[in-house]
């Protein structure tokens, strides 16, 4: 997906079934904590991708 300043609604309903997803893989992981761990993994490449800098940011 091309990264622009305005969203629009079709996009934003794309992230958020995304998130969505996200979540049944984590409730339905057999190992949830390894589950976790990858979708940082993924969502920290994902903002450093964009410029964001994930030094600092830990899951508490």
């Amino acid at each position: 997906m091309e990264v622009t300043q305005d969203m629009n609604e079709k996009e934003l309903i794309e992230i958020k079934i995304k998130e969505f997803a996200d979540l049944q893989r984590i409730k339905s992981a057999e190992n949830k904590e390894k589950e976790i761990e990858y979708q940082e993994k993924i969502l920290k490449a994902q903002l450093q991708s964009l410029g964001i800098p994930t030094g600092d940011l830990e899951l508490g």
